[in-house]
């Protein structure tokens, strides 16, 4: 067993809350936010707009027309009924060539709006492949292979949008409760339509699909979660698998434990902020979900080669060199 298991059950892999809360003000400070809530939704005629990121998951549904999206420096054509989600600190641009104006519904929000003690009770982690699946394959997987609905199927994604857009409008009691509950519904239905793509395409047995979508949901989550405290066994029973099975899945998918896993994320997240923000390393280490700031900067020595302070040194002197 390594130092970083010996820290892990020590503190469950972590625990601070200050990611989610500054993650909250800083989608407030936006101008989205006007209370509590972590969520925005909106209809708008998109027009041209330059690269940019953010700290929310926002969820894109093309109503009419079509335009440029331009994801991480790489340019895809989007139209009528295509449907993508963008990853907190991904970035992406619009260019929208002339003729008929493209009309999008934007859905921003945060991960922490889906609790996941109603995930549990629900029993609806297995069902959330779009949310925790679609969002953390490879680019050209995501855009090349992309949600794209017509029909019936498209009235329903674009009810359920309006509906969320009307309750944020008119703010009526109980609109929080019926907004979480119509976001759900939306991304298990979303999961459905994608579920189905994956499954005409495949040439995996069901079996062997089924393992890896769940190793999938599974790295997504952690994707999304990675501040939280997460232990183990409370993963294993949010995805209603045990332990043992749940580290096999994971390896078998991504060569590493679920511990592993997790580390990379959040080192490569405090990566981010050490290059976008003006933090201390001690608040850096809390903002992904570290507790102990000198186990943050062992374990981040390890994984980049050098200190969180030295990272951060070299990336300025190589900028002020050029």
């Amino acid at each position: 067993m390594g130092y970083e298991d010996d820290q892990d059950e020590q503190e469950g892999i972590g625990h601070k809350r200050l990611g989610v809360k500054r993650m909250k003000s800083l989608i407030r400070s936006s101008g989205y936010m006007k209370d509590e809530f972590p969520f925005w939704i909106t209809r708008i005629i998109q027009g041209a707009i330059p690269e940019h990121g953010h700290e929310f998951v926002e969820l894109v549904y093309v109503v009419h027309g079509s335009g440029i999206h331009i994801f991480e420096g790489t340019e895809y054509e989007i139209g009528a009924g295509d449907v993508y989600i963008i990853n907190p600190g991904e970035t992406h641009a619009y260019s929208v060539p002339g003729g008929e104006p493209m009309e999008i519904v934007n859905c921003l929000f945060m991960p922490s709006l889906i609790p996941d003690a109603l995930l549990k009770e629900l029993q609806i982690t297995s069902s959330m492949d779009y949310f925790y699946v679609h969002p953390f394959m490879k680019p050209d997987v995501r855009f090349n292979r992309h949600l794209n609905l017509h029909g019936q199927d498209a009235m329903l994604v674009l009810g359920l949008l309006d509906g969320m857009r009307r309750e944020l409008g008119n703010r009526a009691p109980g609109h929080t409760t019926i907004i979480r509950l119509q976001l759900i519904e939306l991304l298990v239905l979303l999961s459905r339509y994608y579920s189905l793509m994956q499954h005409r395409g495949t040439v995996s047995s069901p079996r062997r699909l089924e393992r890896e979508i769940t190793a999938r949901r599974i790295y997504g989550y952690l994707e999304r979660n990675y501040d939280k405290k997460i232990t183990l066994e409370s993963l294993a029973g949010l995805f209603n698998v045990g332990v043992r099975q749940l580290n096999r899945l994971v390896r078998q998918e991504f060569d590493r434990s679920v511990i592993d896993v997790l580390h990379t994320i959040r080192i490569d997240r405090a990566k981010r902020l050490l290059i976008e923000s003006d933090e201390k390393v001690i608040s850096v280490a809390a903002l992904v979900g570290y507790e102990d700031p000198s186990f943050f900067s062992r374990l981040f020595l390890r994984q980049a080669g050098c200190t969180p302070t030295q990272y951060r040194q070299s990336l300025e002197h190589r900028h002020a060199s050029q």
